[in-house]
């Protein structure tokens, strides 16, 4: 791997200043020997001046090394020596991030790079200060689970009563932040509870919230889907823990 400079310029309106990438592209990956170059092709293919900051959490099916052996611009690895979580992933990356603006993407293939331009355009506009990518405003998607999209939508529901936010996707993977935001952030949560503290802080803290439509193409458990109904609980909990304090 090399950290030269990139060879895809961007138009003017987004490029950085010197010495900093406009965008930190933050993933958290483990165990996805199956996904993680194309994802990282994907990724690489955005015209945006960009750093990619992959997180391994302890994979043991040979992730890690199989990103050391590509050679992409920009492209650093951090390693956990154990699973910790991608919470714990998603904070180790946040402490790396240089650029401007920060976005996190899952190491599988149910998000779509091709979408950067438009999640970073309300914080370019200075419009937001986060933008979250919702999979549930119109974008295409694929037909999954039912009770997924339920308690999806349940935790999301609960999750709005407790911030005072109307979000419609609150797990979805695609959160922008402008570094600021990632700054002022003390985070605690290892796991997928990351996503509610996240939520809860960034309500507490007033920063200006947008969401923007996207495109999901969901995996099923057999081509690796992680999460399951014990996160749905453990989101419940994380947001009374989070809506007051720490």
């Amino acid at each position: 791997m090399s950290e030269r400079t990139s060879q895809n310029k961007p138009p003017d309106e987004h490029k950085a200043g010197e010495g900093q990438p406009l965008l930190s592209v933050l993933v958290p990956a483990y165990n996805e020997i199956a996904t993680i170059r194309e994802i990282l092709r994907r990724v690489m293919a955005s015209p945006l001046d960009k750093e990619v900051i992959v997180v391994d959490d302890g994979s043991t099916d040979g992730t890690a090394e199989a990103v050391e052996r590509l050679d992409y611009e920009n492209l650093r690895l951090r390693r956990h020596e154990a699973n910790a979580g991608k919470g714990a992933a998603v904070c180790t990356g946040m402490r790396e991030a240089r650029g401007r603006i920060v976005l996190i993407q899952d190491a599988d293939l149910e998000y779509n790079p091709k979408q950067y331009e438009q999640l970073i355009q309300p914080i370019l506009d200075d419009n937001a200060d986060v933008v979250y990518g919702s999979r549930f405003m119109g974008g295409p998607h694929r037909v999954l689970y039912f009770w997924h999209y339920l308690g999806n939508r349940f935790i999301t529901l609960m999750s709005n009563v407790f911030s005072n936010l109307n979000l419609s996707d609150v797990e979805t993977c695609y959160k922008v932040f402008r570094r600021e935001v990632v700054q002022d952030l003390e985070l605690k949560e290892k796991g997928f509870g990351i996503e509610i503290e996240l939520t809860q802080k960034i309500a507490r803290r007033k920063w200006r919230v947008y969401e923007v439509p996207i495109s999901y193409y969901g995996r099923t458990y057999e081509e690796g889907k992680k999460i399951g109904w014990k996160d749905g609980v453990k989101a419940l909990w994380c947001i009374l823990r989070y809506r007051w304090g720490d």
